[in-house]
């Protein structure tokens, strides 16, 4: 998400994007085109915050019920992270209304498909362990 438009809008011919590390507003002028940025500091940090948090928990592999645990809160920080960026969303001139919204904006929705995924593979790890088990 670092890198991808979460929402895009055009007004009068000056286009304003919303990444995770800002607004970047391009304004037409007599000049061209110059470029105008709001930073979001905390959102960003958030982001990586949530990313590195993700990256971690592979390596949980282990401590299967720590990883499941660690896997449900890390759903909920991703749906804190979500409405967080939809709030600064409405950071757009003229609102959210009649924006475009970018790959940027699913990816939080694909990051919590892929994370009920993992914990489905963390469940069937463990039933695998205490099936061998019983063979011992």
């Amino acid at each position: 998400m670092l890198f991808l438009p979460i929402a895009t809008k055009t007004v009068d011919g000056s286009e304003a994007n919303v990444y995770t590390n800002g607004l970047h507003h391009y304004l037409e002028g007599k000049t061209g085109k110059t470029l105008n940025v709001e930073f979001f500091l905390p959102l960003l940090i958030t982001n990586i915050a949530v990313a590195l948090i993700c990256f971690i928990n592979i390596f949980n592999y282990k401590k299967r019920s720590f990883q499941k645990r660690f896997a449900i809160v890390t759903i909920i920080l991703i749906v804190g992270f979500a409405f967080w960026c939809s709030i600064y969303a409405k950071e757009l001139p003229g609102g959210i209304a009649g924006a475009n919204f970018g790959f940027g904006a699913y990816l939080p929705a694909l990051a919590i498909l892929f994370v009920v995924l993992a914990i489905f593979g963390i469940n069937k790890d463990e039933r695998l362990i205490r099936s061998a088990e019983r063979l011992r």
